[in-house]
C-alpha cells in the first residue's frame, strides 16, 4: 500500500469530519473505519463502512467516502494476501524439495504434459510381483492408487482396506476401460484397477492414518481375495498421501495469489 494513498484517505476522512454538512453518527463510523484500516483490521473497517449505508442512507458524502476507502481496503487486503502466499510458498517449496528425494519422477514426453511421482519405498515396476496397492501422485498433486492382483482372475473392480478393530474404507466401483484392465503373460494373469478422485474415496487417507497397524486388503469382484498390506506398501501410499497434500496446498496458494493479483489489476484499472 503506498503512503500517498493512505494520506489521501486520511485527508478525505478529516475533511468530512470538519464539514458542516452530514450526519455526526455517519462521520463517526467513517472515522472508526479509517482507524481500523490504519491498524490493519480490515474486517472491522469494512463492517463500519457497510454500517454507514444501512444506518445513515442519506449521508451521501460519508457513503461515497466509505466507498473510496473500501476500494483502498480491498487493495490492501489483496496485497497482504500476496505477501502471505509468497511466505507460505517459500516454506512449502522448501518442504517439497526435501520430500521429493523419496520419489522417482516419470514423464513420457510423447504423451504427458505433466509427469507422475512414484514412492521409492514401493517401486512402481516391481510392484507387479505381489498382490497389493501401489500409488502415485500427478505433478499437480492429484493422488491415485492402483490395486494389483496377479495369478487369480476374479475381475475385481474395487478394494476395501480394514483394521482388526473394524475400521475400514473402500473405493467406489471402477469399470471404465483404461482404469480397469487385465492382461496375461506366459505364466500369469494380472488385474490392475486405478482409483483417483471420487473413486479413490479416502482409501489412501485411511492407510496413512493406520500405517502403523496391520491393514487387510480385500480385492472384490466375482469373489473376494484378502491379503495383508506389507509395511513397504503402506509406506508407499503414506508417502504419496503426504506429497499429494503438500502439492495441493501449493496449488491452492498459487491460485489464491493469482486471484489477489487479478483483483489488484482490476481495482487499479478503475482508478480515475
Amino acid at each position: 500500500m503506498r503512503f500517498s494513498t493512505k494520506t489521501t484517505v486520511l485527508f478525505l476522512s478529516s475533511l468530512l469530519l470538519i464539514s458542516c454538512s452530514g450526519n455526526k453518527g455517519a462521520k463517526e463510523y467513517l472515522s472508526d473505519a479509517g482507524k481500523a484500516y490504519q491498524e490493519g483490521n480490515y474486517s472491522l473497517a469494512k463492517l463500519k463502512i457497510d454500517s454507514i449505508k444501512i444506518l445513515y442512507p442519506k449521508s451521501f458524502d460519508e457513503i461515497n467516502a466509505g466507498f473510496e476507502l473500501m476500494q483502498v481496503i480491498r487493495m490492501a487486503e489483496n496485497r497482504r494476501n500476496i505477501v502471505y502466499c509468497d511466505s507460505m510458498l517459500r516454506e512449502k517449496y522448501t518442504e517439497l524439495n526435501g520430500m521429493l528425494t523419496r520419489f522417482d519422477y516419470i514423464r513420457d514426453e510423447r504423451y504427458q504434459e505433466f509427469g507422475d511421482y512414484y514412492p521409492k519405498s514401493y517401486p512402481y515396476q516391481s510392484s507387479l510381483n505381489q498382490n497389493g496397492i501401489r500409488s502415485g501422485v500427478r505433478e499437480k498433486g492429484v493422488l491415485f492408487i492402483e490395486s494389483i492382483l496377479s495369478g487369480s482372475a476374479i475381475k475385481h473392480n474395487k478394494v476395501k482396506v480394514s483394521t482388526r478393530d473394524g475400521n475400514f474404507a473402500e473405493t467406489l466401483v471402477v469399470s471404465s476401460d483404461g482404469l480397469n484392465y487385465r492382461f496375461n503373460t506366459l505364466d500369469k494373469s494380472y488385474e490392475i484397477v486405478r482409483y483417483s478422485g471420487n473413486s479413490e474415496n479416502g482409501v489412501a487417507s485411511f492407510i496413512y492414518t493406520f500405517r502403523d497397524q496391520p491393514v487387510s486388503l480385500q480385492f472384490i469382484g466375482n469373489r473376494t481375495i484378502t491379503v495383508t498390506m506389507t509395511p513397504a506398501a503402506k509406506k508407499g501410499v503414506s508417502d504419496s498421501f503426504e506429497l499429494s497434500s503438500l502439492l495441493l496446498d501449493i496449488e491452492q496458494l498459487k491460485l489464491e495469489k493469482e486471484k489477489s493479483e487479478a483483483l489488484i489489476r482490476y481495482l487499479e484499472s478503475k482508478k480515475p
